[in-house]
């Protein structure tokens, strides 16, 4: 039968993410619209965004932390186009985004000495094998996948290379080891269900030695340059961005960052989290038609939540049919009105994926999840039908 009961806040994408919870419009009225980025009021709220992240998160006093343009994958970007080439490479990949800094750094840096460590959806690969001779490349949690990394004991405390992290899904929501990562990146829209196209990056002392000694030997674009006649721009990390920043973003950001601290801090926003993935872990534990795309408990993600369906009316059809079911079901939850962008990622396997993130409250969670039952119902009724 059709569910009753609907979710108060039916919001699961993967980015742009929910908003907090009891977020409104009021929240945005302190925002310093019409004055400059670079005036007292303005460089004072980026200021604010950069402090309060580095008391929630727990970011050691030497990393430098900076407000940069392009979201999470600018962040990136300004990362591996400045510091890589100086010695070799280990890409690991095990979704989307992983295999598009590959690509960064194999087609269009066109880098040598690159070790590629690869692993299917849904799976991480060996991180025993991983050479920290090299510098590291890797997501701490893969949006598009469903896994991250267990934890980061992998990572060796003394190493040679740099660790480059991107952990957009996994900062706020995830306990990361900080004193094993030289850079880390992120941006506002994931966990903290910010607005989008502003990135922030954490770069350890180890990082900016690298980006103050080596000089790559192609050009740099204005928007990635960290460093101006071989010194350090410490203007990024003091709330001097190289473009002009949204400080309506920027507004909202410090809103949820105070949330944040209100309610608790990092570990109650871990908590938050993981809170939502043990909920939908005891209804796929009830189910004979969806699993985890991650198997392994230890790796599976606990905010981009992803699904395969296994019964096996959807396993005997073809990949095109599998990817049409799919989405069928998320049409039909998005159609009540019971959960919005619920579809896997375009690149993942066909299934279902569910934002699990800290703005999103484990009783709507729990109220999508009998929708989802009754969607896979019809759609297999149809399957069968026609058969």
């Amino acid at each position: 039968m059709k569910p009753q009961q609907l979710p108060s806040v039916p919001l699961f994408s993967s980015g742009p993410c929910a908003k907090r919870p009891g977020w409104a419009n009021e929240v945005l009225s302190e925002a310093s619209l019409g004055r400059s980025h670079r005036s007292k009021i303005g460089k004072a709220k980026l200021c604010e965004v950069i402090n309060r992240s580095r008391n929630i998160l727990g970011i050691p006093d030497n990393y430098r932390i900076g407000i940069v343009p392009a979201s999470d994958t600018g962040a990136m970007e300004m990362v591996l186009w400045s510091m890589l080439g100086s010695r070799g490479i280990v890409m690991l990949a095990w979704e989307s985004f992983g295999n598009c800094w590959v690509n960064d750094v194999t087609k269009q840096l066109k880098l040598n000495n690159v070790q590629i460590m690869k692993a299917p959806y849904g799976q991480i690969v060996n991180l025993a094998e991983v050479d920290f001779s090299r510098d590291v490349v890797f997501t701490w949690n893969g949006t598009t996948s469903g896994v991250r990394v267990p934890n980061g004991d992998w990572i060796p405390a003394k190493r040679d290379g740099l660790t480059i992290c991107d952990a957009t899904s996994a900062v706020f929501a995830m306990d990361l080891a900080w004193e094993k990562l030289d850079v880390v990146t992120w941006s506002w829209q994931k966990v903290l269900g910010g607005e989008a196209a502003h990135g922030m990056l954490a770069l350890s002392p180890r990082a900016i030695d690298r980006l103050v000694s080596y000089v790559p030997p192609w050009p740099i674009p204005k928007l990635f340059r960290m460093v101006n006649e071989g010194k350090l721009n410490k203007g990024i990390f003091v709330g001097e961005t190289i473009n002009t920043p949204s400080m309506l973003a920027v507004e909202d950001a410090i809103d949820t960052l105070v949330w944040a601290e209100k309610i608790g801090g990092l570990f109650t926003l871990i908590d938050r989290c993981e809170a939502n993935l043990a909920a939908i872990e005891y209804w796929v534990s009830r189910s004979n038609w969806v699993s985890f795309l991650a198997n392994d408990k230890s790796i599976r993600s606990c905010t981009s939540i992803c699904l395969s369906i296994v019964d096996p009316t959807f396993s005997s059809l073809s990949y095109f049919r599998q990817a049409i079911v799919a989405k069928n079901i998320a049409k039909l939850i998005e159609d009540e009105g019971a959960g919005y962008d619920i579809a896997s990622h375009r690149d993942a396997p066909p299934g279902l994926r569910i934002w699990g993130g800290a703005t999103v409250d484990t009783q709507d969670i729990n109220a999508l999840l009998p929708w989802l039952d009754w969607a896979w119902s019809k759609v297999k009724y149809e399957i069968t039908k026609f058969a």
